[in-house]
């Protein structure tokens, strides 16, 4: 059956391929080969097939390496993008800063300003008091004065009509029996000294009217002045109570609570900011609507002191200082050592090893050594539930239970426990639940 089907196939394709004899000569003798069309055939398409096979081969390999250099240098692209990126943003992390510590410098003195306005104040107001004092002890010796004016004029109409003799009968008889010619000089006397004293009563009165005219045009100059104080203060208290207000609402810390905790740890250093009362001559106080303001305006310096100490006590500050790179952030993100996606509790902050790692607030250190994963951690308390973690340091320069101030240095930058390199695994937790970090250090950024 075979041998009919290759003779079948010998006898299809012997046109196009006739038989071959390939003789082989030797010593011996003379030997040939014979090769039929089939076999001519299958060697003509064994070649081509391995032609084939060697062209497909060797066009995969050039793709591959084509691939694989135009992925090398996408690779180093997106990497140098990447580092250009992380310069810009280290630039604009130190432009930050440094745009942060000089709004920190502007802060305090306003602060400074608003402290010396408000004793100009406090003073303009005691002067005030003392001109509507002495307005009302002027008020009060002219209507005495113009009582004694009175007085003095009816005693001396008085004194005429006795001595005019259409209306007095006696006055004659008075006159011409010279019994009181002493009486007479007497009433001349008193006459001229009433008259004199009337004058100058009369100067006195013009004096002070004019006087309480320069005290009005004087206390009406204070109230303006004060007006303006007034003005520049609530401006000034607008300004910088409301970025600290926001600064706590953005980090999610609620303001009124943080400032309650603040009032009641600071109760004792000192007491309250008295309210601003006007004593009179009495010894009263008065209430009127500038002291009223002038409280209003005492409050809310209080409020802005409390703002700033509850700022003090927050970790807005950043824990790397020298040179880094931001290499992974707060949320969601593929696990470095291939363990899927994860969620990630902090922000991490890539640096040399060695690397001064500062505290970001004022708090107690509560954990110094070793802990799986983190390597050794240092994790410090803070106020209003708060607590930091700094992992992975090579170094711990902080023992348990000893309080710290923010820009304290506390650890050194390493690469301890479940990482790829050297970095600082930063982490703030409000009341247990890790919380962006960034939010604390933009809102501070935002403020100072």
């Amino acid at each position: 059956m075979k041998t009919r089907l290759f003779s079948a196939l010998d006898h299809a394709i012997e046109r196009k391929l006739p038989e071959q004899r390939l003789f082989l000569k030797s010593e011996e003798g003379t030997r040939f080969i014979r090769l039929r069309p089939t076999l001519q055939a299958g060697i003509i398409f064994g070649g081509a097939a391995i032609a084939c096979w060697t062209f497909v081969v060797t066009a995969i390999f050039l793709m591959d390496t084509i691939s694989a250099g135009n992925a090398r240098e996408q690779a180093q692209r997106e990497r140098a993008i990447y580092e250009a990126r992380l310069n810009a943003l280290s630039n604009e992390r130190d432009d930050r800063a440094m745009e942060a510590a000089a709004a920190h410098s502007r802060f305090y003195v306003a602060l400074e300003q608003i402290s010396e306005m408000q004793s100009s104040l406090l003073a303009s107001e005691d002067r005030r008091n003392e001109l509507e004092t002495g307005i009302e002890v002027i008020q009060t010796t002219l209507r005495k004065t113009m009582k004694d004016r009175d007085a003095a004029r009816e005693e001396a109409e008085v004194l005429t009509a006795q001595l005019n003799p259409e209306t007095n009968p006696d006055s004659p008889l008075l006159a011409t029996n010279g019994a009181s010619d002493g009486s007479v000089a007497f009433l001349t006397e008193a006459l001229e000294q009433t008259a004199a004293e009337r004058d100058q009563i009369a100067l006195d009165a013009k004096d002070a009217i004019s006087t309480a005219d320069e005290l009005r045009f004087t206390l009406k100059m204070n109230e303006d002045r004060n007006e303006q104080i007034f003005t520049r203060l609530e401006e000034a208290v607008t300004v910088s109570l409301e970025p600290l207000d926001k600064m706590f609402r953005a980090a999610g810390m609620p303001t009124e609570s943080i400032l309650r905790e603040v009032r009641r740890g600071y109760s004792g250093q000192g007491g309250p900011l008295l309210p601003a009362t006007m004593s009179t001559s009495g010894g009263g106080s008065i209430t009127d609507k500038t002291s009223t303001r002038a409280n209003r305006l005492l409050k809310e310096l209080d409020r802005i002191n409390l703002f700033r100490i509850a700022a003090d006590k927050s970790p807005v500050a950043m824990p790397v200082k020298a040179a880094f790179r931001f290499t992974s952030p707060f949320g969601y993100r593929k696990d470095p050592k291939g363990a899927g996606r994860r969620m990630h509790a902090g922000v991490d902050f890539a640096g040399a090893r060695g690397t001064p790692i500062y505290a970001t607030a004022d708090g107690v250190v509560t954990h110094a050594g070793w802990q799986s994963g983190y390597g050794r951690l240092v994790k410090i308390k803070h106020a209003f539930g708060i607590e930091t973690r700094y992992a992975h340091n090579s170094n711990i320069r902080v023992k348990v239970g000893q309080r710290v101030s923010r820009g304290d240095r506390i650890s050194d930058m390493g690469a301890t426990g479940r990482v790829t390199g050297t970095h600082l695994h930063y982490e703030v937790r409000l009341n247990g639940t890790p919380v962006n970090p960034m939010t604390y250090i933009k809102a501070g950024r935002d403020v100072f």
